[in-house]
């Protein structure tokens, strides 16, 4: 009944949404008390960590930050001995758009300078240490957008005067501004390098005032404001999310959040009916597989020179790990690799080394049915993945490749590869 009655209420949601995007005016939205008792149970029965986002655009006369909201709700979660981690300063004023604090002149005519917010965040700190239950709670911030001249500022201000009470210093990216895009532009070498310029600009910031800090990627998806109809949802948004995936990982990022799991625009992992899309199943692979030592990836072969003045960008990525250790069909030691390919022919790759003569499990992802790039439907090893019911998963297996075998990956493909029993010294411990 309460899965039959979130449906009829998702699809209502769903028009309210479309309507607030064209006319471009957006209702407020109160938080109560049984819709945090929701979003709470929500998240521990999917044994996940609720991380809330105070609204940072609630203001005195004065422009400090007016806690009487936040504290009203600290107390009524302890009193629920909520487990809740803490944010401050994505405003959500408005019920589509989480405006970045860097975005608010722009977005709603308000500002807030990093001294400001560094305050704010003291205040929020205090506030926390103030309800006994979340004295030691996790605070994260200050979650600005991408890292361009305003944002970049901000963030250093906030750093220098006030970086010290976060847990974790929290930044979004997202690939593609609201504009009229094709899918053609999600296979842009172009576009996917701006992430790695992107978190070099926030860690220098970063490690200039606290190097001991972590830094998070606290929102991420293939478009601003929701994403885009018809390809944030698609089999070709994959092969953004996977390169975020692990250029991440490669630049030190501990934790990527991902917009959204339902119901905001266009980006989630699960449709109106809660079917899993291309980026869940990526997802769940990449749990499943994908551990968090990094390992080093050394390409070689022969590459065409560029003629002069013209940048020759990577179309072939590859990305190496050690297997996660939580997945009981791998022994330590052994390694996963996933490959992008975002050419539009087949690849054939080669293992070498000690890798030369193991045996491989191939998991690779393509899109399933004739709308190819655009498909909202994924195929593993080419077997449709489908939910066997509404609480079922289907068994991901994997197709097994003799030793020494050369990896054929087809044109535009997401591939995940597990050496098996290679015993990796770096992956024993």
């Amino acid at each position: 009944m309460m899965l039959e009655l979130q449906r009829e209420k998702a699809a209502q949601m769903q028009q309210v949404l479309l309507k607030e995007q064209l006319s471009n005016l957006y209702s407020d939205v109160t938080i109560t008390a049984r819709s945090l008792d929701k979003l709470y149970n929500f998240a521990d029965c999917a044994s996940l960590h609720l991380i809330f986002g105070l609204n940072a655009l609630h203001r005195n006369p004065d422009n400090s930050w007016n806690a009487s909201s936040a504290l009203s709700l600290l107390k009524y979660s302890a009193g629920k001995k909520y487990n809740i981690s803490w944010e401050l300063g994505n405003g959500t004023q408005f019920y589509l758009f989480l405006v970045e604090p860097n975005s608010y002149r722009t977005m709603v005519a308000r500002s807030v300078n990093s001294s400001r917010l560094a305050q704010d965040y003291i205040m929020l700190k205090t506030l926390l240490q103030s309800v006994r239950y979340y004295s030691r709670a996790n605070l994260y911030g200050p979650n600005i957008g991408r890292p361009r001249k305003n944002a970049i500022l901000l963030l250093d201000g906030f750093m220098k005067n006030g970086g010290s009470v976060v847990d974790a210093v929290t930044w979004q990216h997202f690939y593609i501004d609201r504009r009229v895009t094709k899918v053609e532009d999600f296979l842009k070498t172009r576009l996917l390098d701006t992430l790695t310029d992107q978190i070099t600009k926030v860690l220098k910031i970063v490690k200039m005032h606290a190097p001991e800090k972590r830094v998070w990627l606290g929102g991420v998806g293939p478009a601003w404001a929701g994403g885009i109809s018809n390809l944030s949802d698609t089999f070709a948004a994959g092969l953004l999310w996977l390169n975020t995936l692990g250029i991440s990982a490669m630049q030190g990022i501990d934790v990527v959040l991902r917009h959204s799991f339902f119901d905001y625009g266009y980006s989630h992992l699960v449709d109106q009916q809660f079917n899993p899309l291309p980026d869940y199943w990526l997802s769940l692979l990449f749990k499943r597989l994908v551990g968090p030592r990094v390992l080093a990836v050394h390409v070689a072969g022969l590459q065409r020179k560029p003629r002069p003045g013209k940048v020759i960008r990577d179309k072939l990525r590859i990305y190496a790990h050690c297997t996660s250790f939580t997945n009981h069909n791998y022994v330590r030691g052994s390694i996963t690799i996933y490959i992008i390919n975002l050419h539009r022919s087949r690849k054939k790759i080669k293992l070498a080394g000690t890798l030369r003569n193991k045996t491989v499990h191939q998991y690779l992802l393509q899109p399933f049915g004739a709308d190819g790039l655009h498909s909202k439907s994924v195929q593993l090893n080419g077997e449709h993945l489908l939910m066997l019911d509404s609480d079922t998963f289907p068994e991901l297996k994997p197709r097994t490749l003799r030793a020494g075998r050369t990896i054929l990956m087809p044109p535009v493909s997401i591939g995940f590869y597990v050496i098996k029993n290679i015993n990796a010294y770096a992956c024993r411990r």
